[in-house]
């Protein structure tokens, strides 16, 4: 799991927001390139392929990793590293198991746990629910939104934590609502 990047440059006075700048690396979303679907508001588990579960987990610099954690990725900015830690010795333990109670199998792959605990349940279920990100809701092609300004317009309209756009050769980039206010 590398961590997605962010479509606009952050402003370096202020790191919550971003500028009408487009990342470096991620100016295929301006060429036209990729399909945006819905970013969800919960936080990321995967299934691997030989079925064990794992919650994403950030350890800040200088802070001792959790045992059995598996780092993946540093940021450089802000020396954070994301990684997995076992889902059974993460907080979220019992919000994953009533989640994956809704079915008997599940493929690999990462999730989206969401729910009344989780966030303060932004997506307005009523029970713990894994969303398969392979399987998001997709956003209209016809819209085609790209530029800053189109983005921003769409994301006030909904009620959606953000967008993520996939590029057929399978990078990703995400912006979020939050990014523009």
């Amino acid at each position: 799991m590398q961590k997605i990047p962010t479509l606009f440059v952050r402003n370096p006075d202020d790191r919550r927001h971003v500028l009408p700048e487009v990342t470096p690396g991620c100016e295929w979303v301006m060429d036209g390139y990729g399909t945006a679907t819905r970013k969800y508001d919960g936080t990321c588990v995967l299934l691997d392929e030989s079925g064990e579960w794992w919650a994403r987990r950030e350890v800040k610099k200088g802070k001792a990793s959790p045992p059995n954690y598996v780092p993946v990725e540093r940021d450089e900015t802000t020396g954070k590293t994301v990684g997995w830690e076992p889902i059974a010795q993460s907080s979220f333990v019992k919000y994953h198991a009533e989640a994956v109670e809704i079915r008997t199998e599940w493929p690999h792959g990462t999730y989206e746990l969401c729910g009344p605990k989780i966030n303060g349940n932004p997506e307005g279920l009523e029970r713990h629910t894994l969303i398969r990100h392979a399987t998001a809701e997709t956003v209209d092609p016809s819209l085609d939104i790209r530029t800053y300004e189109e983005i921003g317009d769409f994301l006030a309209r909904h009620n959606w934590e953000g967008l993520v756009y996939h590029h057929p050769d399978g990078p990703m980039v995400k912006i979020k609502a939050r990014d523009f206010q």
